[in-house]
């Protein structure tokens, strides 16, 4: 397909079908529009209870109240900033004592930043490593005694496709992407022996409203039509599909994965 293709559509909204039925799942900076609260949602739908975290106390509020009401029971929320150990230790208590136990976690808090590398100060270097690597390892070392205290749990962590595909001024970004790729390897062999899982979805680019606001639409017109073989960007809850197959049963037989959710050109 030519950059210049039609788009192709993408499917109607998937129906649920119990994959995640008597699952607790806690998914971070799940307020928005984007991938986490699309993969909360998805969750939700497929039968977990879901508990919301997020930085933004309005955003997130606004939210879960809209995700109760659709699903007529209770959403469970927590603020938290996942650069704050005490915070994130809170956080995993929270939701251990909410839900009854954990047995999903979606790494999602992240943050994104556009700069030539000669021209990155060392506070926007550490702020997106702090939020997106060392963050998700917080959210890890929290997590997991719980987890291999049962024997069981399911941890999702979110990487992005320029981990592997290099992109002008996303040095940080991908640094911390990578990283996360490397950690849920790493993590992976030491949950593996109590069954855990611990894996990763890597996203190409998903569209929403949060990203487009914060984005030249020049450079994301340029993205997708130089990039996405489809002639268009994921939907949200493309993504969210992905992380609740990773969440289920139905991927029982992986762990230390990076699940690529892209058309992108080789």
């Amino acid at each position: 397909m030519s950059p210049t293709s039609a788009a192709v559509l993408p499917p109607p909204y998937p129906a649920a079908h119990g994959l995640l039925a008597g699952k607790r799942v806690l998914v971070t900076a799940a307020a928005g529009s984007g991938i986490g609260f699309a993969a909360a949602k998805r969750c939700a739908e497929e039968g977990a209870r879901v508990m919301l975290s997020d930085l933004h106390a309005r955003r997130l509020g606004e939210c879960a109240d809209a995700l109760e009401a659709e699903l007529g029971r209770t959403v469970e929320r927590q603020l938290c900033d996942v650069r704050d150990d005490v915070q994130v230790r809170a956080l995993i208590a929270a939701a251990e004592s909410r839900l009854g136990g954990l047995d999903v976690l979606v790494n999602n808090a992240g943050l994104g930043g556009t700069f030539d590398l000669v021209d990155a100060s060392d506070e926007q270097w550490d702020r997106i490593l702090d939020t997106n690597l060392t963050g998700t390892f917080r959210c890890l070392r929290a997590a997991l005694p719980g987890m291999l205290a049962r024997r069981s749990g399911s941890i999702v962590n979110l990487a992005s496709i320029v981990a592997w595909r290099a992109e002008r001024g996303q040095s940080a970004y991908a640094a911390s992407k990578a990283g996360i790729l490397a950690l849920t390897r790493c993590a992976a062999l030491e949950a593996a022996e109590a069954g855990v899982r611990v894996n990763a979805v890597v996203p190409s680019l998903a569209l929403h409203a949060h990203l487009e606001k914060v984005s030249d639409p020049a450079f994301l017109r340029r993205m997708v039509a130089e990039n996405e073989v489809f002639g268009r960007a994921a939907e949200p809850w493309e993504i969210g599909n992905a992380i609740v197959f990773l969440a289920s049963d139905y991927s029982s037989y992986m762990t230390g994965e990076a699940l690529s959710v892209s058309c992108r050109r080789a």
